[in-house]
């Protein structure tokens, strides 16, 4: 397997911002070629975002990094060209009824047919096979898998294998294209302290050979360039330049905690459901207040109205009383001289 120069890690001011608020926001980060990386937080702090950002898989939205030559988010394209992903449950799982040989395979397919030059293809297939297992062998020996101690061999599924197995496996996979920057995430979970030990041997070895190593963990190691995206504690200065840690590492600390992105976002949906409220419904007039006025009315036969009440009582047809009573004056008093004028002619016929 090749050993390409590592990428270069740059980061300012990056952040990344979804529906709910910021996953993570004002990363910081300078690392050279061949470092080995640690994003350190808790769970849900942004550190998946983060790491699929700077792989060219997410589109930032504020700042700028840079990954080798490639400037984001102009270049994601590039980016992805040049960094693999390790294990990273939910984006690139392994196929669980696969046997090892199988995924290996299919892992060197993919990389023939997407990241190999066009010229490979001109090659005859004895070949590409040779070529192919020759990358498989060496994926395989830089990620410390040996399949003749698996329980059946290149024949063993994936579902079988250990946590640590697992892991070197996708390792393997993601090496198989010599990538310039190796990224993985939830370094830590399932394993054991003797394994997690042997994980972080595997990417130093990784990383001495050229290639930058982005590991996504809850504890870094001492000798690791860490970035934090767990909150701060409260009253600690948020860091603008790199600090060196007891090793003499730099060691990178985010300045913005995910507690305050968090805060940010729940503010944002508080504004825009505040924004969104419908307007109170002007209050209708109660039901009992109207059958009150019909029972009144009935009873008391047709209200005569005076020039003064109507002065009064300007607002009565806003209010929409006369409405309510049913009765109105004027036809009341067209029909009783009709009635009286009747009675008129009958006497004098």
């Amino acid at each position: 397997m090749d050993s390409p120069h590592g990428a270069a890690v740059k980061a300012e001011h990056f952040g990344l911002k979804g529906p709910r608020g910021w996953a993570f926001r004002g990363i910081g980060l300078d690392a050279a070629p061949g470092s080995l990386i640690a994003v350190e937080g808790p769970s849900g702090s942004g550190r998946t975002c983060l790491l699929l950002a700077l792989t060219g898989r997410m589109k930032p939205t504020e700042g700028h990094a840079e990954i080798g030559r490639h400037r984001l988010p102009k270049k994601m394209a590039a980016v992805r060209r040049i960094a693999a992903l390790g294990p990273v449950p939910g984006v690139n799982d392994l196929d669980q009824s696969l046997t090892v040989a199988e995924q290996l395979r299919e892992g060197a397919l993919l990389q023939r047919h997407y990241g190999a030059p066009i010229r490979s293809l001109l090659r005859s297939r004895s070949e590409r096979r040779a070529t192919a297992a020759a990358r498989i062998e060496a994926a395989l020996d830089a990620a410390g898998l040996d399949l003749a101690t698996l329980p059946k061999g290149e024949r063993t599924t994936v579902r079988d294998l250990e946590r640590l197995e697992s892991v070197r496996l996708s390792v393997a996979i993601a090496l198989l294209g010599s990538p310039q920057l190796l990224a993985l995430d939830d370094l830590d979970i399932k394993l054991s302290d003797t394994e997690r030990t042997e994980v972080w041997a595997l990417l130093r070895s990784i990383a001495a050979r050229g290639t930058t190593v982005l590991a996504v963990c809850s504890e870094a190691p001492a000798d690791a360039v860490v970035l934090r995206t767990g909150p701060q504690e409260d009253g600690a200065a948020p860091e603008t330049k790199p600090s060196t840690g007891a090793a003499g590492t730099p060691k990178i600390t985010w300045g913005t905690g995910a507690k305050e992105g968090a805060t940010a976002g729940r503010d944002a949906d508080a504004d825009a459901k505040a924004e969104t409220k419908p307007a109170p419904k002007a209050e209708a007039e109660p039901e009992a207040k109207k059958d009150s006025a019909k029972k009144k009315a009935a009873e008391t036969g047709p209200a005569i109205a005076t020039e003064n009440d109507a002065d009064d009582s300007g607002n009565a047809d806003d209010s929409g009383n006369a409405d309510d009573t049913g009765i109105d004056d004027n036809d009341d008093n067209d029909d009783t001289k009709g009635a009286d004028d009747a009675l008129a002619e009958a006497g004098r016929a």
